[in-house]
């Protein structure tokens, strides 16, 4: 429906594209005149290894994400008042108002992004803002599992609120990880590369599933608590290699 309402603005975009002149090709690179180890220049090699970097934060933000359908979806069914306005609730509902958020906030993230232009945060800077918010998302869930653990049915609002904190973060980090991802490597391992980024996924999940082995043996502030600090942590060292995953990128934004 979004390509359909709004595909006429796409036109400008697509034409720039097309009125781009095809790159001349280029001889590969020989090791034995610095082109490089494997074929690949120096340049490759940093450009390579910025996308493990993006790999393991990515891994660690999809560790949060994904335990909407693991943690969240078990706190959602034993401690949350499944019940709006006289309305019968499901928890099996919940892991639907993430994509509800996606489709809602996309085309502000579009909007916001080509009205900055050369302003916008660099690649590494919207990976470290994406796993702020994911830290924010589980400090906000801390009070409710402190009354859960009462006993208390705690409100669906709750999780409302931290879906879309994570929300935020997700439409800074996947949409801009797979366009880097592509920038950043060379051109004959783009598939390779590209198969490193959705592994970041495939992990993510893995320890996502882990985490929701605690809900049964840890006080839920406690598990929110860390996974929240695990978080900002992330957040906190993303945000001081900016500058060094920056000068790893060479001149890719």
């Amino acid at each position: 429906m979004q390509y359909i309402v709004g595909r006429q603005r796409l036109a400008p975009g697509v034409a720039r594209l097309a009125a781009r002149p095809t790159p001349a090709p280029t001889a590969p690179a020989d090791a034995t005149r610095g082109g490089g180890w494997g074929g690949f220049t120096a340049a490759d090699w940093k450009r390579m290894a910025a996308v493990v970097v993006f790999f393991a934060f990515a891994t660690l933000f999809w560790a949060g994400y994904e335990q909407a359908g693991s943690t969240l979806n078990l706190f959602a069914d034993r401690y949350v008042d499944l019940t709006l306005f006289g309305l019968k609730l499901y928890a099996s509902w919940f892991v639907s108002i993430q994509a509800l958020f996606v489709i809602i906030l996309a085309p502000i993230f579009a909007w916001l992004w080509v009205r900055l232009g050369s302003r916008q945060p660099s690649s590494p800077a919207k990976f470290a803002w994406a796993l702020l918010f994911m830290g924010l998302a589980f400090l906000l869930l801390m009070p409710a599992g402190s009354v859960a653990q009462g006993g208390v049915k705690v409100s669906p609002l709750w999780l409302v609120g931290a879906y879309f904190i994570e929300e935020l973060g997700e439409l800074s980090l996947s949409p801009v990880g797979l366009s880097v991802v592509t920038k950043l490597a060379p051109t004959r391992v783009v598939g390779l590369m590209m198969g490193v980024w959705f592994l970041s996924n495939a992990a993510g999940n893995k320890l996502a599933g882990w985490a929701a082995g605690f809900i049964s043996r840890m006080p839920l502030a406690s598990l929110f608590g860390a996974t929240a600090a695990a978080m900002l942590t992330a957040a906190l060292v993303m945000f001081l290699l900016i500058k060094p995953v920056r000068n790893l990128m060479g001149g890719v934004h």
